[in-house]
């Protein structure tokens, strides 16, 4: 069986020897270091790492591990830091619309238990897909959104994740704009999929009007969600290429592919603990 692991993820100011002192912390305390990964920003002299190690013979008990890393390195070296465990499983919430290829492929994965992680609910803000919840055996809930009631049912789906304990939110091509009181609850946190390379063609027919222009790529973006609309750390991006031959349906269809195959790569990095996000950028982890 796997054995269980501790992560840490660390952000601070460059300087000599970090890396030692982080390896003989682990090694006096009996920590086998199976994944190290380290990356320093040349120009803002910031130092940026990834460090994973087996604890079933850990000298310092879980609870302590970051009360004792934080006591020992993290303040010398004015780390940010972040401490996960392997044996935790996360639990995300799906925000859904009409479009569903990006929950299928997520709803897949999640069943065919490629992810370690738990989807106890689906939230729509129509009702179109709830056939496709009910045939994965997940709770859909719908809240139906207008300019006159969004503030209220945005506290109701706070309200509902908060007693779900929900780690993640997924918008799988939920077309509905979260305000910053929403984003607040769940900084860094929500992941959405944009249907552009952003930045690119706005609005909502991209694919209509990157075709209009002639484009030869299409691509999808994969961020994290802040106030600034579109405008979040980008975890995920990838492209398909595109000729004068193709229709806007292949363009939609090529674009949908596209959207799904970042969606999953975004999640995926961000439940295994592998995203560092820093002035509005991403460190993201092999």
């Amino acid at each position: 069986m796997e054995k269980d692991k501790a992560i840490l993820l660390i952000e601070c100011p460059d300087a000599k020897g970090i890396i030692r002192a982080i390896t003989d912390f682990l090694f006096e305390n009996s920590g086998n270091i199976v994944y190290l990964e380290e990356h320093v920003d040349s120009l803002d002299q910031q130092f940026f790492m990834r460090i994973e190690w087996e604890i079933d013979q850990f000298q310092i008990e879980h609870g302590k591990i970051g009360e004792y890393f934080d006591t020992l390195i993290g303040r010398k070296f004015a780390m940010n830091w972040q401490l996960h465990f392997s044996n935790y499983t996360p639990r995300a919430a799906i925000f859904v619309s009409k479009l569903s290829h990006c929950l299928y492929d997520i709803l897949y994965r999640y069943q065919s238990g490629e992810w370690k992680v738990e989807i106890p609910l689906i939230i729509g803000n129509h009702e179109k897909l709830k056939s496709i919840a009910d045939q994965f055996g997940i709770p859909f809930h719908h809240f139906h959104m207008s300019r006159e009631n969004k503030a209220s049912q945005e506290i109701r789906q706070v309200q509902l994740l908060k007693e779900h304990h929900i780690d993640l939110v997924v918008l799988a091509r939920y077309m509905q704009i979260v305000t910053g009181d929403f984003i607040r609850h769940f900084p860094y946190r929500i992941i959405n999929i944009h249907h552009s390379f952003l930045p690119a063609f706005i609005g909502a027919k991209p694919y209509h009007a990157a075709h209009d222009r002639g484009v030869k790529i299409i691509g999808a973006t994969a961020h994290y969600v802040t106030e600034e609309l579109d405008a979040g750390p980008i975890i995920s991006q990838d492209v398909a290429h595109v000729t004068h031959k193709d229709s806007v349906r292949d363009m939609v269809r090529r674009g949908k592919d596209v959207e799904k195959i970042v969606l999953s790569r975004a999640i995926t990095k961000h439940l295994e603990h592998k995203v560092l996000t820093y002035k509005n950028r991403t460190v993201v982890f092999d």
